[in-house]
């Protein structure tokens, strides 16, 4: 009996799903665990498995198309059975086929853009869909040379992606229809074939999705708001030297480690403390709605994660209400979601403060930009050498300078929704307990 294959809904946020590779076409037989196509979200990828066997009888998208979640994709099923209770109500009744001679007097510009549209680059009629028309004019590239690979002989956007990436060039580029120009004295010579293609000195990629995604994010975060940075720094050596105790006792292999504790990151006790610090900073821990500030009774701890595919921002909820391993077994399954691509898009929104770790790749001092609507940002930096004077003449103790380990925190903040001092105040809490991080364990 034939079926109906859907675009999965990912999250009850998500409207819709981008197709980013068809892996079979109409008529192809399959069988149950095969992948039908790859797709993705704001922030996820994914690949559809087939839960049946047969024939796709009928496919409904293209690659690059925005498909509505619940939307039918295809039909699978045996030759022959009755399609007519499965199609999609958005697909139209088939069309008359026009007579040769009006295909070819036909003008593109007077066709709808959903049929295919000839283009007068090459002779005769050819089959291409709109989005690759659109970008075979931006890429400028000679469609002589296309190789189609759509339905039909049509030519899709993968094509002109191929074509490009070959290192074809267009008409008005290179190639025998520039014509010849006479070379006067002083002028510069005439453009030869090929010329582009032996020093072809850059390279053209196409957006992808959740990069567009994050610049207009990141646009509407830098344009909207008020941001300011403070940038401090702490001793680090008690959070160092508990990150050595933990390292030390799992390495012994005492019973230390029977009591299941995860490999505690530097990382991990900057959340933890963090977490904790918040809850007593409550226009920290808050989101900026242009008339109303909606502060938060717990805190959901954002963790900016550096992926392939670009930068994603999973949340931790409850953070403040997690021990340090449990916080730290969280984010660590968290982030492997996110990086391999498998988060669930609920996971990726409600977060009320965000913290950012560049330390690991040397950054002394940076400015993070806040992920609206919060109302703040943390910086993680890197650790370095320092001096302090220590010791107190009026007590007897003579001062002398030491070296220490410091680590430098950037607090970005939305000054619509909070002064410099509340800012301050936190930043200089949050250095105190990271240098006092027996006693936050206690707390």
């Amino acid at each position: 009996m034939a079926e109906a294959v859907i675009m999965p809904r990912q999250g009850q946020s998500v409207e819709s799903c981008l197709v980013t590779a068809l892996y079979k076409k109409k008529g192809d037989q399959i069988h149950a665990g095969d992948i039908l196509f790859s797709y993705e979200t704001d922030k996820s990828s994914f690949d559809e498995e087939s839960k049946l066997s047969g024939t796709i009888l009928e496919l409904f998208i293209n690659e690059g198309d925005d498909v509505p979640c619940l939307e039918t994709i295809m039909i699978i099923g045996n030759e022959g059975e009755d399609l007519s209770g499965l199609m999609p109500q958005n697909v139209n009744k088939p069309e008359k086929p026009a007579e040769p001679e009006q295909s070819v007097k036909t003008s593109a510009l007077d066709r709808p853009p959903e049929r295919e549209i000839s283009l007068p680059l090459i002779p005769g009629e050819l089959k291409i869909s709109p989005r690759a028309k659109i970008y075979a004019e931006q890429a400028k590239v000679d469609l002589s040379k296309i190789i189609p690979t759509g339905p039909n002989g049509r030519i899709i956007e993968r094509d002109i992606i191929e074509l490009v990436n070959r290192g074809h060039r267009s008409y008005n580029d290179v190639g025998d229809a520039v014509p010849s120009v006479p070379q006067t004295p002083g002028s510069a010579p005439p453009f030869q074939k090929g010329a582009l293609d032996a020093d072809s000195s850059y390279t053209d990629v196409k957006l992808p999705n959740i990069r567009k995604i994050i610049a207009k994010s990141m646009h509407a975060s830098l344009s909207e708001m008020a941001q300011l940075t403070l940038n401090s720094s702490f001793d680090a050596s008690a959070i160092l030297t508990f990150r050595k105790n933990l390292k030390d006792n799992r390495n012994e292999q005492s019973s230390f480690n029977t009591l299941g504790l995860e490999n505690i990151t530097i990382n991990d006790i900057i959340l933890f403390a963090a977490a904790k610090t918040l809850k007593h900073h409550k226009s920290l821990n808050a989101h900026y709605l242009g008339d109303t500030i909606r502060y938060f009774h717990t805190v959901n701890l954002g963790v900016a994660v550096d992926t392939e595919r670009g930068l994603v921002v999973p949340t931790i909820f409850d953070a403040e209400k997690l021990s340090l391993n449990e916080l730290a077994k969280e984010t660590k399954k968290t982030i492997s979601e996110a990086q391999n691509g498998s988060i669930s898009p609920d996971k990726l929104k409600n977060g009320t403060f965000t913290v950012t770790n560049l330390g690991s790749l040397g950054i002394e001092s940076f400015t993070p930009v806040i992920n609206p609507p919060q109302t703040a940002i943390l910086g993680v930096n890197n650790i370095t050498r320092r001096i302090k004077q220590v010791g107190n003449a009026a007590l007897g103790v003579p001062p002398q300078d030491i070296f220490y380990d410091c680590m430098g925190l950037s607090l970005t903040f939305d000054h619509r929704a909070l002064d410099g001092a509340p800012a301050a105040k936190f930043l200089k809490d949050l250095c105190s307990n990271l240098e006092n991080f027996y006693l936050l364990l206690v707390k």
